[in-house]
């Protein structure tokens, strides 16, 4: 039985995160099945009769389901993180397009997670909770929008890990996807992103309020993970926008210290980046989604893959984006995305776009950016 929800009931953004019971137990790509997963999710604008005006947008290694600040109420009238682009009369337009973000599975933000509770034993899952994949994630999120009855989105977007799921999308769904846009983005991650990866979970790790994850109802290991998110902000940036941002600065002081107190307004920032992110995100939440992103890959260079095989034969159409300063996702593995893509003669657009930011460009106002992601979408659905 198609189940379609009335239109009514979507008009402008929800009243705060919703929770979507996954309808079956669902099983990971680890073979481990769990019932119960609830994945929290928001919507804007209002879903057509026909079902056939959604857009499904991914949100980012730590993000959540509240990518725009268009609701009525105090907890949906924050501001979003994307807030630049999704919106009445933005590039994704709330206007026309009946937009879905979802927390991710694994996560902390109202999604199953190991922070969340165990019905068996009534305590958290901790460390019991499967291992996640973007596979996982992606094929949670499938549940959520067949419930609305959408059988094909107008498009998915995401940026970073974002992308990834919109990569993930386009190869196991691709009849369902008529629009693919990656930015800032990898088919799969390098040596050196690992590497960052590993040395961050290594600070939660080594944290001796860790405890194996079983810090539930004790002293969490608040430092582990600030020295973490200060670790993967510095991926997000580049040297050129921490010149212009910090330079050799000092902070709040005309001399150096001569001691281990805080000197320059780069470790200023850091530190306070790091105080900010242990207030809204768990840490073994963090380990999951980190080894969900190392563990990412197309495998486009093997013939045999699902997703060389699914898009030799895709109509879905390609919008690729990267930004010049990215290090982290730099513009070469867009690049050899695109190439593939266009040997299989499939439908794909590039653009890299001159910005001094980082990685975290794509989360930043830019009108070139803007124009680009609202002409595609007003020439593909």
């Amino acid at each position: 039985m198609r189940f379609i929800m009335t239109t009514s009931s979507f008009a402008a953004a929800t009243s705060g995160p919703l929770l979507f019971s996954l309808p079956a137990p669902h099983r990971f790509e680890s073979g481990a099945v769990l019932e119960g997963v609830q994945l929290a999710y928001e919507t804007y604008g209002t879903l057509a009769p026909g079902a056939d005006n959604a857009v499904l947008i991914c949100h980012a290694l730590t993000g959540d389901a509240h990518v725009a600040g268009s609701g009525s109420t105090p907890e949906t009238a924050r501001p979003g993180w994307w807030d630049e682009y999704v919106g009445p009369g933005r590039p994704i337009d709330t206007d026309r397009f009946f937009v879905i973000c979802s927390n991710i599975l694994g996560s902390c933000y109202g999604s199953t997670g190991p922070a969340s509770i165990n019905p068996a034993t009534g305590t958290p899952y901790g460390l019991s909770f499967p291992v996640v994949t973007i596979t996982d994630m992606v094929r949670a999120q499938h549940a959520l929008v067949s419930h609305f009855g959408i059988e094909r989105l107008c498009a998915v977007v995401g940026g970073s890990l974002g992308g990834m799921q919109v990569l993930e999308w386009a190869a196991r769904y691709p009849d369902m996807v008529e629009a693919a846009i990656p930015i800032a983005t990898t088919t799969r991650h390098s040596a050196q992103a690992i590497a960052f990866n590993e040395v961050a979970r290594q600070s939660v790790i080594s944290d001796p309020n860790w405890r194996q994850g079983e810090y539930y109802g004790g002293a969490a290991p608040d430092l582990g993970l600030a020295v973490a998110r200060m670790i993967g902000h510095i991926t997000y940036l580049s040297d050129e926008s921490m010149h212009a941002k910090f330079g050799r600065n000092l902070q709040d002081r005309e001399n150096l210290s001569f001691n281990f107190e805080t000197d320059f307004q780069v470790e200023s920032y850091l530190h306070h980046q790091g105080r900010k992110f242990v207030q809204r995100f768990d840490a073994n939440s963090f380990l999951y989604v980190t080894k969900a992103a190392d563990y990412f890959d197309l495998g486009l260079e093997r013939p045999d893959s699902h997703a060389a095989q699914a898009f030799a034969k895709t109509r879905t159409r390609f919008l690729v984006v990267s930004f010049t300063s990215d290090w982290l996702y730099p513009t070469y593995q867009s690049r050899a995305l695109v190439a593939h893509l266009q040997r299989g003669g499939r439908d794909v657009s590039f653009c890299e776009i001159t910005e001094k930011w980082g990685h975290d460009a794509f989360l930043l106002p830019n009108s070139h950016f803007a124009n680009i992601l609202g002409g595609f979408l007003r020439h593909v659905c």
